[in-house]
């Protein structure tokens, strides 16, 4: 049963008022709401069990979830009672997240990244984990996006390990596999950076990644918002 998380609890300041009312994974692109990409994405990639978290506006988007029925999948809800941090978020759900690698991706993107490619990477690390004898996987495995309009924050070697930026960096897109071992350094309800995490992660060579040309967009400011609209017409 392949499980992944979407994150979900952040407030989305850049957005109001239009988040003042309307929770920002609530927003509409294309006609649904961001999120309801994410879990269609995730559900076509036979993700089967799904983890969602929320702070801010919690009740309408835990209203809007309603248990996963309509997708066919079960669905937990993580509630913060006050935004944790990106790892904060996912150590608060870590109860329901009980596989030992999981994906984790955000739900104020949009794009047409493939999530089959990272769950044929995640039973393929899954077989490592069980094997005897063999190396095993990496901490973590991030999807990167070369766009200038972000600032950049890893890159690859030609391991295709991630490394501190070089003359290729791109930004770390809010998708990726993690194993549950990344995050048990940290206590349920405390604030965790995941940044921070990734980057001493990193500097030990035990993180692992892909660049991904598919269209991308973190809906955080009004005008991603109306990119999103346009750079997706007719996808």
């Amino acid at each position: 049963m392949p499980q992944a998380m979407i994150l979900a609890a952040g407030r989305g300041e850049r957005l109001r008022p239009f988040t003042d009312q309307r929770p920002k994974p609530l927003l509409p692109v294309r006609g649904k709401p961001l999120i309801e990409w994410q879990i269609e994405g995730l559900v076509r990639a036979g993700f089967d069990e799904i983890v969602v978290n929320g702070a801010w506006l919690a009740e309408p988007l835990e209203s809007f979830l309603a248990q996963g029925q309509r997708w066919g999948i079960t669905l937990h809800w993580s509630r913060e009672n006050q935004a944790l941090g990106t790892a904060g978020g996912v150590v608060q759900a870590l109860p329901f997240l009980t596989d030992p690698i999981f994906a984790v991706v955000s739900a104020d993107i949009h794009t047409t990244y493939a999530y089959e490619l990272l769950r044929v990477r995640l039973e393929r690390w899954r077989n490592s984990l069980e094997g005897e004898g063999v190396d095993q996987p990496p901490l973590a495995h991030l999807v990167l996006v070369e766009d200038e309009r972000y600032p950049p924050d890893f890159s690859l070697d030609a391991k295709g390990r991630v490394t501190p930026p070089t003359d290729r960096a791109g930004t770390y897109g809010n998708i990726g596999l993690f194993r549950r071992s990344f995050f048990t350094s940290r206590e349920r309800g405390e604030n965790a950076d995941l940044g921070a995490l990734l980057r001493d992660a990193v500097s030990r060579h035990q993180v692992s990644g892909e660049w991904t040309v598919s269209p991308w967009i973190n809906v955080g400011t009004l005008a991603e918002w109306q990119r999103a609209e346009k750079l997706f017409e007719g996808v």
